[in-house]
């Protein structure tokens, strides 16, 4: 077994505390830019007159984003610091959601792929940022901000409809959460960590493609993937889907509302019921399972039976994406490594997820029914759950002492 190199901890100037406070407000800003859009999908095409097609990539396009600027995230932490990079991607989160309520398609695909590019490399330095201020307890970390993300998410979903009615406008209601973006864009600039060890930073340095070497990294951007897909197609249709099973805008809003609050507790409580076990495997396929059981109830199962549905969609969607990204950390030996591993998992990821929404809307174009569509993400849940297999065992990324990648294996 190769010897392993174990860099000298960084130290941060910014309490632990406040750094946790810190994460939960930017954290708030990771959903809101996504799921504030789908309650007001009916109005915008309306309104805009775009296809179902159109609406389809409007929803997969912010995914799209996340994975295709995810992996710049390395590449602006070497060069402008991790922290000035979280600042200007805080930037254009909140100028594109600014953009979004100017109410033209054109202006509707430019703020939302700002965002998306926001998004994408806000949540790729994240990871590395809980590794170095509080490594030992990095995934339970993860859980907290992963829980202010959902939290957020429950807010766009919840309050999207009561707002366009208060401001009298769809694009006001979407313009409005740029608010919550500058208010993040400002606190991260008075009080962002800065480390007291020169290049103690989360800069990445190596080749990705050594990375890419290793099936573990596979087995965890493969799982981010698959149950990311399932996580966006909720976010971009599930309303518009409700509304097919019979139920109106404002009920459709606020049940996925309900499962999105749901997730804050199942986010939080995820990690610290996967360190009771020798591997994440048990968790990660219970998540998964109750995701496909809390979809199968809201669109083919009994009426009477939606609040379980909704209960089940939550707890398996919290769980699930908390430790999608809690393996990020317990699957890298350092900051560096898990700056590097993030970038690769949420860009690959994210990049595969956004066929999801874009499969849905092409489905509903062709006037294919719920149970169909039902079905086809039952086939993804089942293709989360094989990685889920593989990424949850006990193993962990590490460098030797002349720099080289290896897989440890743990007994």
């Amino acid at each position: 077994m190769p010897s392993v190199r174990q860099p000298a901890p960084a130290r941060s100037s910014l309490h632990p505390v406040s750094f946790m406070l810190l994460m939960v407000l930017v954290g708030l800003n990771l959903r809101p830019a996504l799921s504030s859009l789908a309650p007001l999908l009916p109005r915008v095409e309306a309104s805009t007159g775009i296809s179902n097609v159109g609406i389809g990539a409007l929803t997969t396009l912010p995914v799209l984003c996340l994975g295709l600027f995810a992996p710049l995230a390395p590449w602006l932490s070497n060069r402008l610091g991790a922290e000035r990079s979280l600042s200007a991607a805080l930037l254009v989160l909140a100028t594109g959601l600014a953009l979004r309520g100017l109410a033209t398609p054109f202006w509707l695909f430019a703020g939302t792929l700002l965002v998306g590019a926001g998004i994408g490399v806000v949540g790729s330095l994240l990871p590395a940022f809980v590794k170095r201020e509080l490594p030992r307890a990095a995934d339970l970390t993860t859980g907290v901000y992963t829980m202010a993300l959902c939290l957020g998410g429950a807010l766009g979903a919840g309050l999207s409809i009561p707002m366009a009615e208060a401001l009298g406008s769809w694009s006001l209601a979407l313009m409005s959460w740029s608010a919550l973006a500058i208010a993040a864009l400002i606190a991260w600039w008075r009080m962002m960590p800065q480390p007291s060890t020169p290049g103690t930073r989360p800069a990445i340095t190596g080749n990705t493609r050594e990375l890419m070497r290793q099936p573990l990294a596979w087995h965890v951007m493969l799982l981010m993937g698959a149950q990311s897909s399932l996580a966006y197609i909720v976010f971009g249709w599930l309303p518009s889907l409700l509304i097919e099973r019979g139920y109106d805008a404002a009920q459709a809003g606020w049940m996925m509302a309900a499962s999105v609050m749901v997730q804050l507790f199942a986010a939080l409580a995820a990690p610290w019921i996967a360190r009771l076990g020798r591997d994440q495997r048990p968790v990660l396929l219970l998540t998964l399972s109750m995701v496909a059981g809390g979809l199968s109830l809201l669109l083919v199962g009994p009426i009477e039976w939606r609040w379980a549905g909704v209960l089940l969609l939550g707890l398996g969607q919290g769980g699930g994406f908390s430790m999608a990204l809690t393996l990020i950390v317990l699957r890298t030996a350092d900051s560096r490594l898990a700056g590097k591993l993030s970038g690769l998992v949420q860009g690959g990821g994210y990049t595969l997820a956004a066929l999801g929404p874009l499969a849905v809307g092409v489905m509903r174009d062709f006037e294919l029914g719920l149970p169909i569509i039902n079905l086809a993400l039952l086939s993804i849940a089942v293709l989360a759950a094989g990685f889920a297999w593989l990424a949850g065992r006990q193993r962990r990324l590490e460098l030797d002492d002349q720099g080289r990648l290896f897989t440890r294996v743990y007994r």
